[in-house]
């Protein structure tokens, strides 16, 4: 008998089939199904950012978010809808320029005006509080330090435990943006000092060496510079770290299921743990996961399904 052949599933909606729904309202040009999602959702932070994230990005080489905002100029989801959009065109905008090429600060202004709008709408929302800290990082020497401050406080009295937030102001304390690898550490670190148990933002520390490891790659001027990369993911720093996030927050949690907003987490950790070598916690994760996955970070060292096809081939588990 054939061995059944593993075969991961990088569904882009991280399993979130209403998503997928409504995205393909998007490509047909249809936004009532982006309105029917967004209501459906209401004040589930998690998945309403999750959505609103994935939506924006598909919104972002159409013109569905203006054909809704529109037809609702007042509505508070259109606007939120819209403001990420803006902040997923501001980002392409970025990446089309070039690495280290500003791109103009009317286009930032624009998106920054458009997710105070939207927060303005919708006060309890924490989604236009991501957005802009996520196009902080755009200007070309950052923010103010008090007005950067002062969003996150704005986004912290909403949503104190906000994965996606941290992360944003993860990367703009980065090396790659507006800070340092030391800087970074310490952001994340303290952030998951402080988290409860249960709570994903331990793995704040994984997403920080991530950063880290692709900010080196850039750097490398020869081969023998990459290959020196490899002692990135397992020394002893990082094996703890593995271990400190798993205790903190997989042994904490009070179910096995992953939320599709939170499976790009999992999979962060997943790829620590296997790139470390601990085997324990990669097989725990692996069986968690099972065939849904997220193409990063597994592209950032190499073929995403290679690589967790081997993870699984090591630890005997079956497709």
């Amino acid at each position: 008998m054939a061995r059944d052949r593993f075969a991961p599933d990088f569904d882009p909606d991280c399993g979130d089939t209403a998503l997928s729904s409504a995205r393909h309202d998007i490509v047909i040009g249809r936004w009532q199904g982006l309105r029917e999602l967004l209501h459906a959702t209401g004040p589930d932070w998690l998945a309403r950012g999750h959505r609103v994230r994935l939506l924006a990005q598909a919104c972002a080489s159409s013109s569905t978010a203006e054909t809704w905002l529109a037809a609702e100029p007042r509505g508070a989801d259109p606007l939120v809808l819209y403001a990420a959009t803006e902040t997923a065109r501001a980002f392409n905008l970025a990446i089309a320029a070039g690495r280290g090429v500003p791109i103009g600060r009317h286009r930032v202004d624009s998106a920054v005006m458009a997710c105070l709008h939207a927060a303005e709408a919708y006060p309890d929302d924490p989604t236009p509080w991501i957005s802009l800290i996520s196009v902080a990082r755009l200007y070309q020497t950052g923010v103010r330090r008090q007005e950067l401050a002062r969003w996150w406080d704005e986004l912290q009295g909403r949503d104190q435990y906000s994965v996606e937030g941290h992360l944003q102001v993860l990367h703009y304390y980065s090396s790659r943006w507006h800070g340092s690898h030391g800087l970074m550490y310490d952001f994340a670190r303290d952030a998951a000092g402080v988290a409860p148990p249960g709570c994903a933002l331990p793995v704040l520390v994984q997403y920080a060496r991530v950063e880290e490891y692709r900010h080196s790659q850039d750097a490398a001027q020869d081969s023998r510079a990459s290959v020196g990369l490899g002692q990135h993911w397992n020394n002893d720093g990082a094996i703890s770290d593995v271990r400190r996030t798993w205790q903190r927050w997989i042994m904490g949690r009070t179910e096995d299921t992953v939320a599709p907003g939170e499976l790009r987490d999992v999979n962060y950790l997943t790829h620590a743990a296997c790139c470390a070598g601990v085997q324990d916690v990669a097989g725990s994760l692996l069986r968690m996961l099972g065939p849904r996955a997220t193409r990063t970070p597994w592209s950032y060292t190499g073929d995403p399904e290679k690589q967790l096809t081997k993870g699984r081939k090591e630890f005997r588990l079956r497709a």
